[in-house]
């Protein structure tokens, strides 16, 4: 029946109520629900034969208006034609009253004969990885090709058969060009059977349908969300909120949020806390340390992105995660957290002020112009709405194999898990930021420091192993590793090998006196590439410390300083601050409150006063001893009286005696 073209439906349920009636008096069939009338004297089965009622049904057909019976494909009905209507249907049920052309098998086409197969599969061949062109160009193509390969007596068919059979044999080519090459890569084999919580967290990435105002200037911007989303239960265990594209340190730190509770916050109220069964929230909150909120959280087994660099890899391999490594531009190979985003966009950004659409075609006017929200106050709506709404909404086709009719949301589901295999509770340590960040390999701790990514960093914690070879084995033997935050710059991590604790190391080109403003990868490529361009050879760090204030345009008035910088600097001093922000809520082992992110003004003093600072310490090691202050003119005729006179005793000794003898 679904092969059945549109609107045949119901012609064939019409030829059916015609059968029925001849069969036995009734169009529905069922003598227990009859029709108006029915049945009439002339399909009365208890006053005529199966003969007769063929031969009226066959001659009320006929007598029908020529047009209305071509329309119901009831022009041409005889008795035959009734015999043979009645034979399909016992043979094949409803869909044997169907016209055999409706359901005609589609046959070869005689006109592409194996010499256009040939052309038409060596231009498809040709097209592979060229931009994309037109029917018109590859029926061109196809000409040529046969020209030139069989000559110009060879017929080649027009150019709407051409368009079906390439439609037919390589499907409708819509496409773009950069997404077919993803077809070459790797597919993975098998599938994943998913059965319990966290043994698959799907991640990815998509610009935030919605503008956001930064904190620094407040201008409206575009930022990127990241989820975690775990497949069993469809929860979205962590998310994060930045103004520029996800790197592998955001990804990493997404993976530790999602074996970190989640805290509750101040305006939250007690239906946000912590809601499943079998498992207390205080004895959660005692484990953790704070209230937490109804959110999930646990180690994650195997986790599926399309992040496949070298860091993110090694960040799995402390975790003890396994790698399923999603293609490029397949969004199909992480379905559910692409319907995850769709559906967040429908649910809640639609609703917000400054809702940019799905793409640019559906862009407004001016959205960056409406009263949009700050990137914290979406970062907290957001968290809001996973929690309250989110994880307590309807699941619909996502219901477990073991309860296919069920209602199921993925607060539900988690605590079903509960019942099948429990919950372990393993927080991650306290340290662990540190070992998920980059590591550096250094062979010898310098008197000058380490140097990491172009800048050297020195602390107290190096003087203990200075010029001392590392016990380190394994990958890096003899090697000291050093932690680098690629969100911060400022200082980077050294752990001492036999305490184990980790200590902060500072870029020797900070002043020891004042705040430099925050600065990650970004901004130190371009203070080298700027000290390559000024043909600078400095012999410390601290001579660049002016050039890279140059960069921050710290040197801008602060009266001034919007008008002195464009859109695209105000927004990359906004990305410094936030990245900042992050890398410093991330390294606190306990939830911390919220802190405001620094105004425009603030960093502008902060970077003027380290200059000054700076200035000021190199004219005090210039001058190591400072002379004495010479005295007042006249100041020793003050001091006491002029008439007195010496005396004689002090002034005059008198001679030792001689010896005797001389």
């Amino acid at each position: 029946m679904a092969d059945l073209p549109p609107g045949k439906l119901e012609l064939v349920r019409l030829r059916m109520a015609h059968l029925l009636e001849v069969g036995t008096g009734f169009r529905s069939g069922n003598p227990e629900d009859p029709g108006p009338g029915e049945p009439r004297p002339c399909y009365d089965p208890a006053i005529t034969t199966l003969t007769e009622r063929r031969w009226a049904k066959a001659a009320e057909l006929a007598a029908m208006d020529r047009q209305e019976a071509r329309l119901l494909g009831l022009d041409r009905v005889g008795y035959r034609t009734l015999i043979r209507w009645e034979r399909g249907r016992e043979r094949s049920g409803l869909i044997g009253c169907a016209d055999d052309r409706w359901l005609r098998p589609g046959g070869r086409r005689p006109s592409i004969g194996p010499e256009i197969r040939e052309a038409i599969f060596a231009v498809h061949a040709e097209l592979q990885g060229r931009s994309r062109v037109g029917m018109a160009t590859r029926t061109r193509l196809i000409h040529q090709y046969v020209r030139e390969t069989y000559g110009p007596d060879l017929h080649v068919p027009s150019y709407n058969t051409l368009r079906q059979v390439w439609h037919e044999w390589f499907g409708p080519s819509g496409s773009r060009p950069r997404n077919l090459g993803a077809t070459d890569l790797p597919v993975r084999s098998g599938h994943v059977l998913v059965d319990r919580p966290g043994q698959v967290v799907a991640m990815d990435t998509t610009v935030l349908p919605a503008m956001v105002r930064e904190g620094v200037f407040g201008e409206p911007v575009r930022a990127h969300l990241t989820l975690a989303l775990d497949v069993f239960t469809h929860s979205l265990c962590a998310f994060r909120l930045t103004l520029v594209s996800d790197t592998a340190v955001d990804a990493a730190m997404l993976l530790r949020d999602v074996m970190l509770p989640l805290p509750m916050r101040p305006e939250w109220g007690p239906e946000m806390e912590w809601p499943y069964p079998g498992l207390p929230a205080a004895l959660v909150a005692e484990f953790a340390g704070y209230p937490v909120a109804g959110l999930p959280f646990f180690s994650p087994e195997t986790v599926g992105s399309v992040y496949r660099n070298h860091h993110l890899v090694e960040v799995e391999r402390k975790l003890g995660c396994n790698i399923l490594p999603a293609r490029a531009l397949r969004p199909p190979d992480k379905h559910a957290v692409e319907r995850a985003f769709g559906a967040i966009r429908t649910l809640l950004f639609e609703h917000l002020p400054g809702y940019t659409g799905v793409d640019a075609a559906d862009r407004g006017a001016a959205p960056e112009d409406e009263d949009v929200l700050t990137l914290e106050e979406m970062e907290h709506l957001v968290a809001t709405w996973i929690v309250g709404i989110w994880q307590r909404r309807h699941l619909g086709e996502y219901a477990p194999a073991w309860d296919v009719g069920g209602s199921h949301s993925p607060n539900t589901l988690f605590a079903a898990s509960f019942e099948q295999t429990g919950l372990g509770l393993r927080l991650p340590q306290p340290n662990l930021y540190y070992q998920l960040l980059p590591s550096h390999p250094i062979s010898v701790l310098r008197e000058r420091g380490v140097k990491i990514k172009g800048l050297w960093y020195y602390g107290d914690a190096l003087e203990p192993y200075l010029n001392e070879p590392s016990t380190r084995g394994g990958r890096f033997k003899g090697r000291w590793c050093v932690h680098r935050e690629p969100r911060d710059r400022r200082t980077v991590f050294f752990q001492d090998p036999l305490t184990h604790d980790w200590h902060e190391l500072r870029w020797t080109g900070l002043p020891p006196v004042g705040t430099v403003p925050a600065f990650g990868d970004r901004r130190v490529s371009e203070l080298l590439a700027a000290a390559r361009e000024a043909d600078m050879r400095p012999r410390t760090d601290a001579e660049l410390l002016p050039l890279l204030l140059e960069i921050l345009a710290a040197r801008a008035p602060v009266s001034s300083w919007k008008t002195a910088t464009t859109r695209s600097e105000r927004i990359n001093h906004a990305r410094d601050e936030t990245q900042a922000r992050a890398a410093a809520e991330d390294r606190t082992t306990a939830p911390a409150p919220v802190s405001p992110v620094t105004p425009m003004p603030q960093r502008v003093e902060q970077a003027v006063s380290g200059l000054d600072a700076e200035r000021r310490h190199r004219r005090e090691k210039a001058v190591s001893t400072r002379p004495t202050k010479p005295a007042r003119l006249g100041a020793s005729y003050r001091t006491g009286n002029l008439f007195l006179l010496p005396d004689d005793d002090t002034d005059h000794p008198q001679p030792d005696p001689p010896d005797e003898g001389e």
